[in-house]
């Protein structure tokens, strides 16, 4: 008689970390739904997480190694593949030195413990300074602006949004990603919450989104205007005597030298540029700065534009001039259970962030939080001379749809001498790699998030175990990062237990130092993942201690706790949580004052007739999600917005076909007419394209839809953060007919 089993596990397909409940029967997925007691998600499920079982039994998803013979693909044993890479890495980086190797991270790498755990010891043995990752397609503006301003890449401020009188929310569109730089799983039922005891949500964006819909109210937005409608918000809580620091006074360092900056940007000035009226700015500033409780909180929209790194820093500056940072119902920042630098160490100060430590060497793009910006990558392969990429290790990346340009990308890849790729799919990126090594369904290794909480709308803690077993002959994630490690430390044939009881125990003695031996005692019956991971939250701000505080955390109390653990709402941690060298919320850094003038450049350009915005969905998060049938169903989802009026100018109708161009370049994408478009901006949604030669993604090649990032120049990017610049281009549209 087959026996049903329940399991409770993270969803690990988005940043909102949903609790879930999993029923299994004879090895098989038979159900998956919402965990009503998770402390956390209270039992809220996207459809994301039903794709679980898509994914795991995806008949395109790669259980054996793959290495290239004569152009092609044939199986290989495990061994036969890590001897491949044996055989060639190390002569690469030999020859041509280690910066002649790159590794570049997609985004999965983040929601997978057992990766982002062991990256970091891949990338110190190779020794290279070329890391890329998709975070300079993403965030990086807004850990770098949070980096200058409180210490620490991860002390970012997200709304307090069960407490909040007012949520003012720009570029983003939490109501279909349930927050991204902030995990709140059902922000639809948050903000109507909000709503209902008299609070109101203010959506700024150049598309009335699904955020947009359930909002008080919505303000269209020029695309890349944010700084500048911010920077006039700025200037008004200073010209109107607004802005009061409240509790924080004794903690900023540099208000008058952030009121200096902003006098050339009055409502007047920037109006045009964000087109948005300078009563509505003002308005806007007045509205903030009047409200008890209130957040101003900015996403993806910020980020992948051309100042983007400036706009984030003003963000969190009308949030510290209106006293709502660090308090409740406002901007706070969370304590999260492990591996959080702002828990760690002395409190209130610190050395803060660094940036510029090298940079790329073709384009003299500085490091960013230890990365170069993956719009670097092509030409760092392309260009001869010393140093030049030669070798390049992906982990669960596809660069060649999900950054700007990427036929050069694909190109440049075909041009190296050696690469290897760790992913679950053959596709668009990995058909040019020399080995594939397939890493493991999400169900079949244990799950800690480790990013996530840093950045939740509550504190809590919450594991879970494998729901499926992993085939014995095949390792797990970490232990193929490791082997490489060890390829890389020249151990190819070592003991691989011995080597990670080695890297733990060297980690162990710096943060230890003469307790070593006994916290190593504490962990001796983990190994792997499991073992950081105990480690971190027995160190952590609620842990045992390594036996100090009994009724302390550790793994085995969350395993023993499929609920979670919930350590209650978020609560002020200023000055504690300050990492800042002068342990002050620096309001005005140097680097971001600098970028003022840039700005004030820019205010007198003209507007182009058409540019083209991103656009997120629920069913599409990634580009491998289009493989998978729950969430390919249905209707075309590549379409192109287009405002009605731009529509009949242009001779566009619903459902037919435009042509979208940038220069030499262009896309072909099906026409969606909608009021929600503000006039002269188009929309696309991101990570299509999968019409590639040599992809296996026999799902998403039945709706291939148009790439974004062909159309987009890899040489335009944030000069701050070095964030690629994915919204706001300037685009030629006609009609197909």
């Amino acid at each position: 008689m087959a026996i049903e089993t329940i399991h409770h596990r993270i969803c690990p397909l988005c940043e909102a970390c949903c609790g879930l409940e999993l029923k299994v029967v004879d090895g098989r997925v038979t159900s998956i739904r919402g965990h009503d007691d998770d402390v956390f998600s209270r039992g809220y499920v996207c459809p994301k997480a039903v794709a679980l079982k898509d994914l795991h039994e995806d008949p395109d998803r790669l259980r054996t190694p793959l290495v290239k013979r004569d152009g092609k693909f044939v199986a290989a044993s495990w061994d036969e593949a890590f001897s491949e890479i044996a055989r060639r890495l190390p002569a690469i980086r030999a020859r041509h030195g280690d910066d002649a190797v790159a590794i570049a991270l997609g985004n999965p790498v983040v929601h997978k413990a057992g990766l982002l755990l062991y990256v970091p010891r891949l990338a110190r043995a190779l020794g290279t300074r070329n890391v890329f990752s998709a975070s300079t397609l993403d965030q990086m503006p807004k850990q770098l602006a949070s980096g200058l301003m409180f210490g620490d890449w991860l002390s970012i401020a997200v709304p307090d949004i069960e407490r909040s009188d007012l949520l003012v929310i720009l570029g983003a569109n939490p109501a279909v990603s349930n927050g991204s730089m902030w995990t709140v799983p059902d922000f639809r039922g948050k903000a109507k919450a909000l709503r209902a005891r008299g609070g109101n949500l203010i959506v700024i964006d150049p598309r009335r989104t699904e955020t947009a819909e359930i909002a008080d109210r919505h303000i269209f937005i020029r695309p890349g205007g944010d700084a500048f409608l911010l920077a006039g918000i700025v200037h008004t809580l200073f010209a109107e005597n607004l802005a009061q620091l409240g509790r924080m006074a004794p903690h900023v360092a540099g208000v008058d030298a952030l009121a200096e900056a902003v006098r050339p940007f009055a409502p007047e000035r920037v109006a045009a540029r964000c087109a948005i009226s300078a009563d509505a700015i003002r308005q806007l500033a007045r509205t903030i700065a009047g409200a008890e409780r209130a957040a101003v909180y900015g996403r993806i929209g910020t980020c992948t534009q051309e100042f983007g790194t400036l706009a984030n820093w003003l963000i969190d500056a009308v949030n510290v001039l209106t006293r709502h940072l660090d308090e409740p119902g406002g901007a706070m920042f969370p304590k999260a259970p492990a591996f959080a630098a702002n828990t760690r160490g002395a409190t209130g100060a610190g050395r803060g962030v660094t940036t510029g430590r090298h940079a790329s060497r073709v384009s003299r793009a500085p490091e960013v939080f230890g990365e170069l910006p993956m719009t670097c990558l092509a030409e760092e392969i392309e260009t001869p001379g010393t140093g030049q990429l030669r070798a390049l290790i992906t982990v669960a990346a596809n660069p060649v749809l999900s950054a700007p340009n990427g036929p050069r990308i694909a190109a440049a890849l075909d041009a190296l001498d050696f690469m290897v790729s760790v992913d679950v799919y053959v596709n668009e990126t990995t058909r040019h790699a020399d080995v594939i090594l397939p890493g493991t369904s999400p169900l079949e290794e244990m799950h800690y998030d480790v990013a996530f909480p840093q950045l939740g709308y509550r504190n809590c803690a919450r594991a879970g175990a494998a729901v499926l077993p992993l085939a014995a002959e095949r390792p797990a994630e970490w232990e193929i990062l490791l082997k490489l490690t060890a390829i890389a430390n020249g151990r190819a044939d070592g003991d691989l237990a011995q080597f990670d009881d080695e890297l733990a125990a060297a980690d162990v003695k710096r943060a230890a130092g003469e307790h070593a031996a006994a916290v190593l005692e504490a962990v001796a019956h983990r190994r792997g993942p499991e073992r950081l991971i105990d480690l971190a939250l027995r160190a952590g701000p609620y842990g045992d201690r390594f036996g100090l505080k009994p009724d302390g955390l550790n793994l085995e109390k969350l395993f023993a706790a499929p609920n979670g653990i919930d350590f209650g709402p978020l609560a002020p941690r200023i000055p504690e949580l300050l990492r800042t060298p002068s342990g002050r919320i620096e309001i005005a850094p140097p680097l971001l004052l600098s970028d003022f003038a840039r700005a004030a450049a820019a205010l007198d350009q003209p507007a182009p007739d058409f540019v083209i915005v991103g656009r997120r969905q629920v069913r599409s998060n990634n580009s491998w999600m289009h493989n998978l049938p729950a969430l390919a169903k249905g209707r075309n989802r590549c379409t192109v917005l287009v405002n009605p009026a731009d529509a009949r100018r242009l001779g566009l109708r619903d459902g037919g076909r435009a042509r979208i161009a940038r220069g030499a370049n262009a896309i072909d994408a099906q026409v969606e007419v909608s009021d929600a478009m503000m006039p002269g901006v188009l929309s696309l949604p991101h990570g299509w394209g999968h019409d590639l030669p040599g992809a296996q993604l026999n799902v998403a090649a039945l709706q291939p839809g148009a790439n974004l990032n062909a159309l987009l120049d890899d040489r335009v990017r944030d000069p701050l953060s070095g964030n690629a610049v994915l919204s706001g281009v300037a685009v030629c549209v006609s009609a197909i007919t």
